[in-house]
């Protein structure tokens, strides 16, 4: 069985759990707290040396860190991982594209402000955080208008990889009223098979 070092708040722990569960793959869940050292002691530590979640412990007793590289680790030799060679590439260019301009800007934001309680007056780099995550929601704007999904045809990692944080951009205060093709995607993907919410 599968085990989840996870975090309720995490959009990548979301992630991981939301491919567990589209996948039907049985996992015992364990609940970190990141805010209050945990993840910094050196039990946790041995298991991802970064001191993040998630962490995924495979069957055998192996640890493997990094939300998108769990993801397509679990996607190998599903749909959910595309079969074309240049497809396969593009979802990576997506997930790294996640984990360089979208999750430090909109994930970064979110938790700054729904769970650390900061403003503008108190942060200052907030304004260039939020600003930097609009700039990150018109790239996908420009790409999802006239598409269903990020990569080919069909619903892949990538696009679970991008909503785990635009979903709830939100709670952060980010606005999507002028994101229609974002809007429309995020309903897409709200209804694919075996879905959970981020509080499931």
């Amino acid at each position: 069985m599968y085990r989840l070092y996870d975090s309720a708040i995490s959009g990548n722990a979301y992630k991981v759990r939301l491919m567990l569960h589209k996948l039907g793959l049985p996992c015992e869940r364990i609940e970190m707290n990141v805010d209050d050292g945990s993840t910094r002691q050196a039990e946790f530590l041995a298991r991802n040396p970064v001191g993040q979640v998630p962490v995924l412990q495979l069957p055998d007793g192996t640890y493997l860190a990094q939300s998108n590289a769990i993801l397509v680790y679990l996607a190998e030799g599903t749909d959910l991982w595309p079969s074309d060679r240049l497809e396969r590439a593009r979802a990576l260019q997506w997930m790294f594209f996640e984990q360089y301009n979208h999750e430090p800007t909109i994930a970064v934001v979110r938790h700054w402000v729904a769970h650390l309680g900061k403003t503008v007056d108190s942060e200052p780099l907030l304004p260039a955080k939020i600003a930097a995550g609009y700039r990150a929601l018109d790239v996908m704007e420009n790409h999802l208008t006239g598409r269903d999904f990020f990569v080919g045809e069909s619903f892949t990692i990538a696009d679970i990889a991008l909503y785990a944080y635009s979903h709830v951009a939100d709670e952060g205060g980010f606005d999507l009223t002028a994101y229609p093709a974002v809007r429309g995607w995020l309903d897409r993907v709200a209804v694919q098979p075996r879905h959970i919410a981020i509080t499931d």
